[in-house]
């Protein structure tokens, strides 16, 4: 066990995270003197961008987790209630216009595998596997009216995650970090959890700061993991030495001083910098964050990591409980220390049978797990900041880069549907138990084709309860004001409280 009294802020550095901490130990140790201090100061400034410009509506939320299901999720098995498809289950699909599909084929009317029922004080239809979050509803808001603009799974997590069908542009987090700068000096302002099965279409272009700083871009964070950041700490081969360590850091810190005054304006080198700096106090900040040992068993239990409940055998998958929970108990302690945006992926596998959203095969046997594990630990993680005083200032966002079609493939699975699709939100100044935009009676489109909804109208929402008019926040890059919404976006009033 270290003694901190006895060692020097230096030698704890060292000594907790091996070398690397040297690269931020004159940037921390500056902030004991009021030079540091002032630096500090300028650097939080400077980190806001143009903060003071672009708020101006009173902030209902300072923090924001967004889970992604890649691979489409079915709103019309999920929450998207529809008693057509019930009634007229096994005969053929006819909504009266030319269907676009996908891929090939066009099935017969399909009937969700799973039952309805009702929740909360609204009434929401939750699916039988969606079932958990029947015990938040009433602080949730749906959007039913959901439009992409392609069936193509690379494109439309991209328009989704950023606001652009094209790789180039900033994540949502990106931008928040931007915007409103760090909350905590020791984690990172935008936290990515992965699907520990892999990446999603596009992999970390979604959360890719673009032509934004460098410093803005989402970092890793694989929970469960033997190394849930990777290069965080040094290789244990006894290879580093501090001696060696030293010698090569008072030589990077040459070149790279070559290297900025020969390119002035790339913030490129800056942002790897400040990134070897923040990951120096990261050794000492993450692993207590990641910690989940401490947590006591009736949180644990409510997570889904101590035992599962009784839902039918053949979809009672306890490992995507675990794994979902897991991710979601981690977010709740990454935003009680501070990380201002977190990003949860589920379903990133191409393997076979499919633990992706991407069910053209088999809805039940895909969209079961995994609907139950996201349920039960979304569900959780809404009960866990409201009890704790948080769920007022942080939003949840749910949302997936399109829905499914309401016809059957394969006989048991579902075509891609971007013509309509659902998000849900809940917290931070979103109005409870709300439901906006319904799609058509077969979920196939939305039902008013002349006003649907757009991720740019969920980003501009999102932004206005963080404070930020969506088209203040923006960027001159190669001759134009870019922005998250783009030329778009309309805050949706109905679901903001």
């Amino acid at each position: 066990m270290l003694n901190s009294e006895s060692l020097s802020r230096r030698d704890l550095l060292w000594q907790v995270g091996g070398g690397l901490g040297g690269v931020a130990l004159a940037a921390m140790l500056g902030r004991d003197d009021a030079s540091g201090a002032e630096s500090s100061a300028k650097t939080v400034v400077s980190a806001r961008g143009g903060v003071l410009d672009v708020m101006h509506f009173p902030a209902k939320a300072t923090r924001v987790v967004q889970f992604f299901m890649a691979g489409a999720a079915s709103h019309v098995d999920l929450f998207d209630h529809k008693p057509e498809l019930i009634k007229r289950n096994g005969q053929p699909w006819d909504p009266g216009e030319k269907v676009e599909l996908f891929q090939n084929g066009h099935g017969a009317t399909f009937a969700s595998p799973w039952s309805w029922k009702q929740f909360g004080q609204c009434g929401k239809h939750l699916s039988e596997v969606t079932a958990p979050l029947g015990e938040v509803v009433d602080e949730m808001a749906f959007i039913h009216n959901v439009i992409g603009k392609t069936g193509v799974h690379s494109t439309s997590t991209l328009l989704q995650a950023t606001g652009f069908q094209t790789p180039g542009f900033p994540g949502m987090g990106a931008w928040v970090s931007y915007g409103l700068g760090s909350m905590n000096d020791n984690l990172p302002t935008f936290v990515v959890l992965p699907d520990h099965r892999g990446f999603p279409s596009n992999g970390q272009k979604n959360w890719d700061s673009a032509f934004l700083p460098a410093s803005h871009q989402g970092t890793i964070i694989r929970p469960g993991a033997a190394n849930p950041i990777e290069d965080l700490f040094p290789a244990k081969n006894g290879l580093v030495t501090r001696e060696g360590d030293a010698a090569g850091l008072e030589l990077m810190t040459k070149l790279n001083r070559r290297h900025a005054e020969s390119r002035p304006g790339d913030s490129r080198l800056e942002a790897r910098i400040k990134s070897y700096e923040l990951a120096a106090r990261m050794q000492l900040a993450a692993p207590e964050a990641l910690n989940i040992e401490g947590e006591p068993k009736h949180i644990l239990d409510m997570y889904g990591l101590a035992g599962g409940r009784e839902f039918p055998k053949e979809i009672n998958d306890l490992e995507e409980t675990d794994i979902f929970g897991k991710k979601c108990l981690i977010a709740r302690r990454l935003l009680e220390r501070g990380v201002r945006f977190v990003q949860v992926w589920s379903g990133c596998d191409n393997g076979f049978p499919r633990r992706n959203w991407d069910s053209h095969e088999d809805i039940a046997r895909d969209h079961g797990p995994l609907s139950l594990g996201m349920a039960r630990g979304a569900a959780a993680l809404i009960r866990d900041l409201k009890q704790r005083g948080m769920l007022d200032d942080t939003i949840i966002h749910w949302t997936t880069e399109f829905g499914r079609m309401p016809c059957a493939q394969s006989g048991k699975g579902r075509d891609h549907n971007p013509f309509v699709f659902t998000n849900w939100l809940a917290g931070g100044g979103v109005k409870g138990g709300a439901t906006h935009g319904p799609s058509d009676e077969w979920g196939y489109k939305p039902l008013d084709r002349d006003q649907p909804t757009q991720v740019y109208d969920i980003h501009a929402t999102m932004l206005k309860l963080l404070g930020i008019d969506h088209t203040r926040l923006t960027v001159r890059h190669n001759g134009i004001d870019r922005r998250l919404t783009d030329v778009h976006g309309h805050v949706i009033d109905e679901i903001i409280a």
